[in-house]
């Protein structure tokens, strides 16, 4: 694959403006997006850090006793500060100080638009440093333009910043590994700390680092073993980069990781200040010990063990834009045979069996090293790197025992890997289509065609012609995909498995988190009588009061929690919740509800109506 030279001015206000762009776009649509069960949990607790913050810039020597520490940040403790912290800064100062947002709830969720944003710049950054500029554009758009990622990036939840910071923490190990000196390892370290006060995702990150430098490591020795043994043709082995200093950087990274990180977590995060060990072990077990909650699957709904293996691969498949997932492939081939059948084929020398057979299998080792020839010079093992990144995050979910109540955002790091190996294969057929263009243009004026035609035809494949009009085709589909989507994201899917239609037909999960209701305030604003209440269902209660915070539901329109005695009663469609559609119908006297609202005529939220009160 295409290697590039190192980044330019340009390429920074490039990332600049995708960040901008995203983040734009993020803030646009926002407005008639609900709130998941989860926000709700993250306003509360984001509300108490935020009173924390303010007592300690009035009084920090109070504000720093233990007990005021523990009775701020004990709330929500089974997940660590950093991000909510951000929600709380960014609504005491960006909202209540400055009055920035016309909505409360947009500015708790700001800071994960801005990590969002951050993402898709360092995709541009890391796909131009790796392989070119067509190779980081492209990657940058494919993973903006995911339409569950797309959803995620509004929330006041860590699932977004979760996958930027384990992407960057990824991207500093890899520039550790690539330039040498001591800011990338540190940076690898302060990366990897702010990751593990994100979310506990982070703690995949050291097994992929330790993976990929054995990795180099393994194929390092095993050509140098190969060219030492003779088994490598003399052309080959002169070929061969020397290998690079890749051990020792990768323990320095490491070592930053196991020493700065843990500081870093440590600093920012008060809850563990005292008691430190105790509370870590309680994080970490309600972690590996979480509780199951309901997902359906194909038609059936899982609750306790066994998980269905197939659950992330499918999903996947019916979440992530065909093209998105058809350049990924063509990517990871490409790669694999670039930087994996060199290495096979010197082991392959270097295992020949003794005796008569082994100078034929020797013979035909060195014929296929010497066809194939030596890889490009990659200290930082690039290709290996973005796939034990996707291949760490979809490994969890071979064991049966994995939950999969979160659907598709357990396994989002991957994505902006994916992004990545899909843009360089984007990248590699446009420049094929040039070749071609460039080849049908000559052959089009003739075999007497001057050189002043051959230029012109020259130009005109090296123009941006091509990239434009193959970029337009490959990112059309994701980005219809993805706005159409909106918002009902979680109900989305792409039409391999016919849409969101076909998707519900073949029993995959409609919606869950109850931020559906967003999308049908206008309905309860325009029928809910004077000081009418609505049964609120799967809706958090700190979610439905972030809905009237924001002007976007009636002051006077109470949320209640039980159907019997209420006016309206609100219904998220699951499989497992559907007795409390049947307690609806009872409370109600009607199976008919009054309103239903979802993508292409597919029910997710329906309003029962009470026409006895």
């Amino acid at each position: 694959m295409k290697r590039a030279a190192p980044l330019a001015p340009s390429d920074g206000l490039i990332a600049l403006a995708f960040a901008a762009a995203y983040v734009a776009l993020l803030l646009a649509t926002a407005g008639d997006l609900g709130y998941a069960r989860d926000e709700g949990f993250y306003f509360f607790a984001a509300n108490r850090y935020g009173a924390w913050f303010q007592a300690l810039l009035d009084a920090p020597r109070a504000a720093l006793d233990p007990q005021s520490v523990d009775a701020a940040w004990s709330v929500n403790h089974e997940h660590p500060g950093l991000i909510k912290s951000l929600f709380a800064l960014s609504n005491l100062v960006l909202q209540k100080r400055l009055g920035l947002f016309a909505m409360e709830g947009t500015s708790y969720r700001f800071p994960a638009m801005v990590l969002s944003g951050a993402g898709v710049a360092l995709v541009v950054l890391w796909g131009t440093q790796a392989r070119d500029r067509l190779a980081g554009a492209s990657a940058a758009a494919l993973f903006a333009m995911l339409p569950r990622y797309f959803y995620q990036a509004h929330l006041a939840c860590f699932d977004a910043p979760i996958v930027t910071v384990w992407a960057l923490c990824a991207y500093a190990y890899w520039r550790s590994l690539r330039d040498g000196g001591a800011l990338w390892p540190v940076l690898t370290g302060v990366a990897f700390g702010l990751a593990l006060d994100t979310k506990h995702n982070s703690w995949f990150l050291p097994i992929v680092c330790v993976a990929h430098a054995v990795g180099l490591e393994l194929r390092d020795r095993i050509v140098a073993r190969a060219i030492a043994a003779g088994a490598v043709p003399a052309a080959c082995a002169a070929a061969s980069p020397e290998p690079p200093a890749g051990a020792r950087r990768a323990v320095t990274a490491l070592a930053a990781m196991a020493t700065i990180g843990p500081l870093v977590f440590y600093a920012l995060w008060p809850w563990i200040w005292r008691d430190t060990l105790p509370r870590l072990r309680e994080y970490a077990s309600f972690h590996l010990n979480h509780e199951y909650y309901n997902m359906e699957f194909l038609g059936r709904n899982y609750w306790t063990p066994p998980m269905p293996r197939a659950y992330a691969p499918v999903m996947t498949a019916a979440t992530v834009p065909v093209v998105t997932l058809c350049l990924f492939a063509a990517g990871l081939c490409a790669a694999a045979r670039e930087r994996l059948l060199y290495p096979l084929a010197c082991a392959a020398a270097l295992l020949a069996p003794a005796g008569g057979h082994r100078a034929r299998s020797l013979s035909a080792a060195r014929a296929l090293a010497a066809r194939l020839r030596p890889p490009a010079h990659d200290p930082g093992g690039t290709a290996l790197l973005w796939f034990l990144a996707i291949a760490a995050m979809y490994g969890a979910w071979l064991s049966p025992s994995t939950p999969i109540f979160g659907g598709t955002k357990h396994w989002m790091t991957a994505y902006p890997f994916i992004a990545l190996f899909a843009g360089a294969a984007f990248s590699a057929a446009v420049r094929r289509a040039r070749v071609g263009l460039r080849a049908l243009l000559l052959a089009r004026r003739g075999s007497d065609a001057r050189a002043g035609a051959a230029v012109r035809a020259a130009a005109l494949a090296r123009g941006p012609l091509v990239p434009a009009l193959l970029g337009a085709a490959v990112v059309a589909a994701p980005t219809a995909e993805t706005l159409h989507a909106h918002p009902w994201a979680l109900s989305s899917y792409t039409p391999l498995v016919g849409g969101a239609p076909g998707a519900a037909n073949l029993g995959l999960n409609r919606t869950f988190w109850g931020y559906t209701t967003g999308a049908v305030v206008a309905y309860l604003n325009e029928h809910v009588p004077p000081r009418g209440t609505v049964y609120i269902h799967d809706t958090a209660g700190q979610a439905w009061e972030m809905l009237l915070r924001d002007g976007r539901l009636r002051k006077d329109i109470r949320g209640v929690g039980t159907v019997a005695g209420a006016d309206f009663a609100l219904y998220h469609h699951e499989k497992h919740m559907l007795g409390q559609a049947y307690q609806a119908w009872v409370a109600f006297g009607t199976t008919s509800p009054d309103h239903i609202a979802g993508p292409d005529g597919v029910p997710v939220i329906l309003v029962y109506r009470n026409r006895v009160r």
